[in-house]
């Protein structure tokens, strides 16, 4: 059993669902601290919910649409279909119940309609990323645009409505997870190109595609201090912007065209820091704030 639970883990990635999730309890927090708003526990749990079954279920399709391109992959034989670890039928049922799961865990978020409303179109949408390189180059910016309505959607969850900062927020994610998931595809360049699949690294080559990526970075930059203005956050969120800049641009000092041996670094190890280092100084600054206030 054990073991098992922990094909399912390492299948979903789960561990990786650090990369949104700080930014879906950044946003809510912001939502919390509106003058008309009440912190409720349940939406608080519902917000858990639904980051990782929605994760969950978009991370499972991924594996099973894509598990005849992962068996020819050398780097990704190893994955739990291909490798049979895990059969189609397990992985297709995890996929259901996640994602009925997700659609049923936004009913906590009652009497509020919006979340129940768009949770089926947001669904569909994180799934349908799966297919997206196999006709578009921009597939990474697909991936980022699935996790930038995390903040959108736990903003939601509290106060039933589209607003201004959570959009800003998601800004910051767009850019950040469509640069360094390039990053990350640089290492597939080759086979992209054999297999006739779509993404920038295939498209522009590792040379080209990290240049696009530290465009991209530069871009969350610019939306972290255009985020830091409009949320009127103090000094300290601003000297984590930063670091935050440092750490980005050290991700991209670690690999070069010629020299992919530290993606997993860049990407699980940098990353990890940025999503955690935005929550701890944006909580850190709103707590020094109110602090100040009474």
């Amino acid at each position: 059993m054990l073991q098992k639970l922990r094909h399912f883990l390492e299948l979903i990635r789960f561990s990786h669902t650090i990369f949104a999730l700080p930014f879906a309890v950044l946003a809510a927090v912001l939502a919390w601290t509106q003058p008309d708003t009440t912190f409720h526990w349940k939406d608080a749990f519902g917000i858990l919910l639904c980051m990782v079954f929605a994760r969950s279920a978009a991370m499972a399709f991924n594996r099973l649409v894509d598990r005849d391109i992962d068996a020819d992959n050398p780097r990704t034989t190893v994955r739990h279909i291909p490798a049979g670890i895990l059969s189609v039928k397990t992985v297709a049922l995890l996929t259901v119940l996640c994602s009925a799961a997700f659609v049923t865990s936004t009913l906590l978020f009652l009497p509020k309609q919006l979340p129940i409303y768009l949770s089926v179109p947001v669904l569909l949408f994180l799934l349908g990323y799966s297919y997206a390189k196999r006709w578009t180059s921009l597939c990474h910016y697909w991936l980022s645009a699935a996790l930038m309505m995390s903040p959108i959607a736990a903003w939601i969850a509290v106060r039933d409505e589209f607003a201004l900062q959570p959009a800003l927020l998601g800004g910051v994610i767009f850019f950040w997870v469509g640069g360094f998931d390039i990053i990350y595809g640089c290492q597939d360049s080759e086979f992209d190109s054999e297999r006739k699949l779509h993404s920038i690294p295939a498209r522009f080559g590792v040379a080209g595609a990290l240049r696009i990526a530290f465009i991209s970075h530069l871009a969350t930059i610019a939306m972290l201090l255009v985020l830091w203005h409009f949320t009127a956050l103090g000094t300290v969120f601003l000297c984590g912007i930063i670091a935050l800049s440092l750490l980005l641009l050290y991700q991209h000092w670690l690999v070069s065209p010629t020299d992919l041996q530290r993606v997993n670094i860049a990407f699980f190890n940098v990353n990890a820091i940025v999503s955690f280092g935005l929550l701890l100084i944006g909580c850190l600054d709103i707590w020094l704030r109110q602090s100040s206030s009474l």
